[in-house]
């Protein structure tokens, strides 16, 4: 199991039944590790997740400590600020750990697909710094985010790398106009709409994000039930018949318009300066 970055990560399944024939207690503290190319593309790659581990277990588990001191050295020999983290091995440099299920979008993917890739994940797996993590998002959130609608925001607003997209939580999820005043009529919809994306995906349990969501592969029955999801979506905006995305992203900067303009406006500093809105 090769060290990444100080972390105790592996990237086959088979690394990670040698290192378990070898250290059988340590099964406990495996754990999923996925970035974006995994969670799109299906890959498999695990991680020992020590953190938690009382430090009689780990003492006991000679393998499990050589990969710790082997972490310790490989920060001891970086630069700040990975060289103070050696004072604690056993934790990963950025852990972000939900309790719960929640939702991980894929920070960079293809311009070629029309949906950025998304998936639920349990507590079990851990999500890489490639991952931006939607805690507590319920079916209502993932139903507008998988939609046009928030997809043409995310292809006019987003970075790029190369030609990718480059998902943003600061430029793209946090100035993305959610609709105003779903009713709950509009918000059952779209939950169902969502349910009902999942279920086309279930529907294809081989299958990788990457495959479903190529504009060539994708299946008739996941599309129609993105068309549903977009018709519930729209439908909380009080919109449809929406033509192109440049159509849709006028609509959404309108309402972010609207909303911005409702925020309390700071006083200029000076005289001939414009206000600063609050953001």
């Amino acid at each position: 199991m090769p060290i990444d970055d100080g972390n105790l990560t592996c990237s086959r399944r088979s690394a990670k039944e040698a290192f378990l024939r070898r250290e059988p207690a340590a099964a406990l503290y495996f754990r999923r590790w996925l970035g974006a190319d995994e969670l799109i593309n299906g890959y498999e790659r695990w991680c020992l997740w020590l953190g938690a581990c009382p430090p009689t277990e780990l003492r006991a588990m000679p393998e499990a400590m050589r990969r710790v001191e082997a972490v310790q050295r490989f920060r001891q020999r970086s630069k700040a600020p990975t060289r103070a983290l050696a004072t604690r091995p056993t934790h990963f440099h950025v852990e972000n750990i939900p309790e719960g299920t929640y939702l991980a979008i894929a920070k960079v993917s293809s311009e070629r697909r029309h949906f950025v890739p998304m998936a639920y994940l349990d507590p079990g797996t851990l999500a890489s710094d490639l991952l931006f993590v939607v805690r507590d998002a319920t079916l209502f959130h993932f139903g507008v985010l998988c939609s046009t609608m928030h997809n043409a925001w995310v292809r006019y607003t987003c970075g790029r790398l190369e030609s990718r997209y480059r998902y943003s939580k600061d430029i793209v999820y946090n100035n993305f106009p959610w609709p105003e005043s779903p009713t709950d009529a509009q918000r059952m919809k779209i939950e169902a709409a969502a349910q009902g994306v999942l279920d086309a995906r279930a529907a294809f349990p081989g299958a990788s994000l990457a495959d479903l969501y190529d504009p060539l592969t994708m299946p008739p029955a996941l599309l129609k039930a993105h068309q549903a999801l977009d018709a519930a979506v729209d439908a909380a905006y009080g919109k449809k018949g929406f033509k192109s995305d440049a159509e849709r992203v006028a609509f959404l900067f309108e309402l972010y318009q609207k909303y911005t303009s409702l925020l309390p406006v700071l006083p200029s500093k000076s005289r001939g300066r414009r206000a600063v809105v609050r953001q």
